[in-house]
């Protein structure tokens, strides 16, 4: 499947194995291709991001936002959300895990560090998952090559933190499909 992504795909693909080495992950998880595309310049998904307020600049805000996910051990707010209507709380629960075992202690898939892997670093489930559904998110376009802005798409379809925090900075599924394919947006170019 890789030979159908075009070159700001697979550079977004390559970069999102660099953000896993840098935040010390032992896999490339869906969080990480989204912090790989907000990295991209001149990219249609850039672009298509822009046109909806979320520039370059913003970035930082995701990368907290997926932090924060990350801390509550993948949690989505709607988990939390669903574990609070049970009278579980998961900022307390967060909070005593932290207390005894150190700040991030829930945060999945940790290498030893930065720097302590050796190796390509495979891609988690979900992120598989996700080159799968850019692949059916251009197929439905009719596109022949899976570009980034099938990457930003999919990652958007997909329930989970991604979609959620690009939701809360007013990127979701629809809003991406009005930019980059019409519908009375400014087309992505």
């Amino acid at each position: 499947m890789f030979e159908r992504f075009t070159k700001d795909a697979r550079a977004v693909v390559e970069a999102a194995a660099g953000c896993a080495a840098r935040a010390g992950t032992d896999r490339v998880e869906e969080s990480h291709v989204l912090l790989a595309l907000l990295d991209r310049e001149g990219s249609r998904a850039l672009f298509a991001l822009a046109a909806l307020g979320l520039t370059p600049s913003r970035r930082q805000a995701v990368a907290r936002d997926l932090a924060e996910v990350r801390r509550r051990g993948g949690l989505s707010r709607a988990d939390t959300d669903a574990l609070s209507g049970l009278g579980i709380d998961v900022a307390a629960i967060v909070s005593r895990v932290e207390e005894a075992h150190g700040q991030g202690a829930l945060a999945k898939g940790r290498a030893g560090g930065p720097g302590r892997w050796s190796g390509r670093r495979p891609f988690s489930r979900g992120a598989k998952e996700l080159l799968t559904e850019s692949l059916r998110v251009a197929l439905g376009r009719r596109d022949r090559h899976i570009g980034d802005e099938h990457l930003l798409l999919a990652l958007t379809a997909r329930p989970g933190a991604p979609a959620e925090v690009l939701a809360d900075h007013g990127v979701t599924y629809e809003s991406l499909t009005r930019v980059l394919y019409g519908g009375g947006e400014a087309l992505a170019g």
